[in-house]
């Protein structure tokens, strides 16, 4: 099982790769000058609703840093989560926002590097993955664990921390079921389009976060109302904002002092700032590095140790007991740093 799965991951790489060129071409975008300072930037932003929605919300922002750096920022929105990643490593952006698990394969394989993340308005530090059902159905967690392929599902992008890797970790794995043996129709979208899917009955269940709910509550649609939660993560890390570490030195300071800076403050043009990022559940930037994504790399590794358990050989579970705790050691010593948390192990629902 675990070879047909790396087998279907690996194609799926490979077509998101053109595909993901493609898409860049046909947005007339031009590969970043590299090796000198230079005056261009793009920004990657993750489409978790439309793109025309994420381009209002994202247009002011934008515009403060080109004045403040006197740079001009480009923007590249996409709703797969892949092509950002595609993108950054062809240097065809330059820094983006980024969720978890996409920024770590950034960091990874695109030559990325985490130096700031988000933090939420409301003083809540991270948000939660969620399973939503509509609000008048009676179905359980319990329920949707039956596995009886009568039902239809909606999951996230492959490299969504909390459409995919969160409920993998903490419900599908600890349950010993899959989801594409578990259910009827399992489709992979945006949370947006999931949450309207549910909303319309026509998923039966689907995961979620609790960012983009409470997103969507304040929108005029308000989907959120007809849908509730049956299941919630532990709290995971807010999003990190990821550059190329080959980026010129000086454009970097620019960059690091428009995030770190943006929406603080007492004036009215920071009242302003803060209300350009509230409409996209931010409360502005604090700075971080690496050590931010531990925490995913951490529930990565319970998800490959889950798996290793399925096939029972002992060499690949003692593989992958000691890359976990290889992880979680280089976590604890990275304690005290900001927006690091450790992850709750996950627990098995109960029995049916």
């Amino acid at each position: 099982m675990i070879s047909r799965r790396s087998a279907f991951a690996i194609a799926a790489r490979l077509s998101v790769v053109g595909l993901s060129v493609l898409a860049l071409a046909s947005c007339g975008q031009k590969p970043a000058t590299t090796g000198s300072a230079k005056d261009t930037v793009v920004f990657s932003i993750l489409s978790t609703e439309s793109a025309q929605n994420m381009e209002g919300y994202w247009k002011p922002i934008l515009a403060d840093m080109e004045k403040q750096t006197g740079l001009k920022v480009k923007p590249f929105f996409s709703s797969n989560y892949s092509s950002l990643i595609v993108a950054m490593g062809a240097k065809q952006t330059d820094l983006g926002w980024f969720s978890n698990q996409s920024g770590l394969e950034a960091v990874r394989r695109s030559g990325g590097e985490v130096f700031a993340r988000t933090f939420d308005p409301s003083g809540t530090d991270g948000y939660k993955s969620v399973i939503i059902v509509p609000a008048d159905s009676k179905l359980t967690l319990q329920g949707l664990l039956k596995c009886d392929k009568t039902l239809n599902f909606g999951i996230g992008d492959k490299k969504s921390t909390s459409g995919t890797l969160a409920p993998m970790t903490y419900v599908f794995i600890p349950a010993g079921v899959k989801p594409e043996t578990c259910f009827k129709t399992v489709l992979s979208a945006s949370h947006d389009a999931n949450l309207a899917a549910v909303a319309n009955h026509k998923l039966d269940a689907s995961t979620n976060n609790t960012t983009a709910l409470r997103l969507n509550m304040a929108r005029a649609d308000n989907k959120t109302a007809k849908v509730k939660v049956i299941w919630e993560s532990p709290t995971l890390p807010e999003d990190p904002i990821v550059w190329r570490k080959d980026l010129d030195p000086v454009v970097k300071e620019k960059l690091r002092q428009f995030f770190l800076t943006y929406g603080q403050g007492d004036t009215p043009e920071a009242a302003q700032q803060r209300a350009n990022l509230a409409k996209l559940s931010m409360g502005g930037f604090k700075p971080a590095d690496d050590s931010h994504l531990l925490v995913v790399r951490e529930m990565e590794a319970l998800e490959q140790l889950g798996l290793a358990k399925e096939t029972g050989d002992q060499a690949k579970i003692a593989a992958a007991q000691k890359n976990l705790d290889g992880i979680k050691a280089e976590r604890i010593a990275a304690e005290g740093k900001a927006g690091l948390a450790a992850p709750v192990a996950p627990v098995a629902p109960p029995a049916n």
